[in-house]
């Protein structure tokens, strides 16, 4: 299958990654990749996990270990600032999930498959030519993660590759479904955080300037830094939409801030799938990979009702908790779809280089 998963590959880097890096950047407008060979060492698939519980009886789930080590000839250009780089290996590391589904009774009895990576896989670029890239103005400041962060965001939940196997399949259905449920993250405060500030050549031993990041798939949320303090309060609420359970988890990592590079103070994961069965959480949870320090935080587990029936409970409820955060706190969730368009006006300038 894989010269034919390479296609495939090809296809998604020129039809959707490329357009995403363009649009992520002003200075990329005129991104494109010349040349995509992906090589002919094949991924391995480490580990396969089945769901059997709390899944639909029209789907499979289907976690893979997916891990790919492989020698490839990738090459890009900024045509505006005649910048050209090249990528010359490609390690990816991480769980992606398969969802077939709807199961139907007439071959191929798949109407469809969707792929996507439940969190940012590893992703390892050994690039050629990048200091020419990083000369770009407006992009020498940023690091060489610009692109790798895009593309490893561009895969990860709530966005999905979907394939239809089947005419009559709803794809916009399966590419863009209702989430599951809100989780609420109320990021409370931390006690006994290692102190990475140190004076006097490392003799002193001081504080930190901690802060979090917080994920949930690709939404990224980063708390403010509290200065010099091993026992920090943020006292920030977070609300993310979660849409796959069992599987997606809560990460947390905690951070010193310094003026070059940030220490690491702990990390934190949390199954979902409890979270959604306590419905309530708050709780001090011990870090790891660290030698001490705990977190405290209430996560809430929001279910998505069909109708408003309990609207004005819940406004009521938020208007008692408004200071909880900066742009205040959801009571509903707008889902909209982008159908099509029509009648839209003509493109002189394209009619133009076509007549030239």
């Amino acid at each position: 299958m894989w010269p034919f998963i390479c296609q495939f590959i090809e296809k998604l880097f020129r039809e959707t990654i490329e357009p995403a890096v363009r649009g992520a950047n002003n200075h990329l407008s005129t991104f494109s990749f010349t040349k995509i060979d992906i090589g002919h060492q094949p991924l391995r698939i480490n580990g396969v996990k089945v769901y059997t519980e709390n899944v639909d009886k029209r789907q499979i789930i289907l976690d893979l270990q997916i891990s790919f080590v492989g020698n490839c000839e990738i090459d890009l250009e900024i045509k505006r600032y005649f910048c050209r780089a090249g990528v010359k290996s490609i390690q990816i590391h991480g769980t992606m999930r398969v969802i077939l589904e709807p199961l139907i009774g007439d071959m191929p009895l798949i109407g469809a498959l969707s792929l996507f990576f439940l969190r940012k896989p590893l992703l390892e670029i050994n690039w050629t030519g990048l200091t020419n890239l990083l000369d770009v103005p407006g992009l020498n400041g940023l690091s060489d993660t610009i692109i790798l962060d895009i593309i490893s965001n561009y895969l990860v939940l709530p966005n999905r590759i979907t394939v239809p196997l089947v005419s009559e399949v709803q794809i916009a259905q399966l590419r863009f479904p209702i989430p599951k449920g809100v989780l609420r993250i109320h990021f409370i405060e931390a006690q006994d955080l290692e102190g990475k500030d140190t004076y006097l050549k490392g003799i002193v031993k001081g504080k930190s300037d901690p802060y979090g990041i917080i994920r949930v798939g690709n939404q990224i949320f980063q708390s403010k830094v509290i200065k010099e303090n091993l026992n920090p309060k943020w006292n920030e609420v977070y609300e993310a939409l979660v849409y796959e359970h069992p599987g997606q988890e809560l990460e947390i990592e905690l951070f010193d801030e310094d003026p070059d590079k940030d220490d690491f103070l702990g990390s934190l994961m949390i199954d979902l799938i409890e979270v959604e069965k306590e419905r309530l959480l708050d709780e001090w949870f011990t870090l790891d990979e660290v030698s001490k320090g705990k977190l405290h935080l209430k996560l809430e587990w929001l279910t998505l009702m069909p109708t408003a029936e309990n609207l004005d409970k819940v406004l009521t409820s938020i208007r008692a908790d408004k200071d909880q955060a900066n742009d205040g706190l959801s009571s509903a969730l707008l889902i909209l779809y982008l159908d099509s368009a029509r009648n839209l006006p003509v493109s002189y300038i394209l009619m133009d280089a076509l007549l030239s």
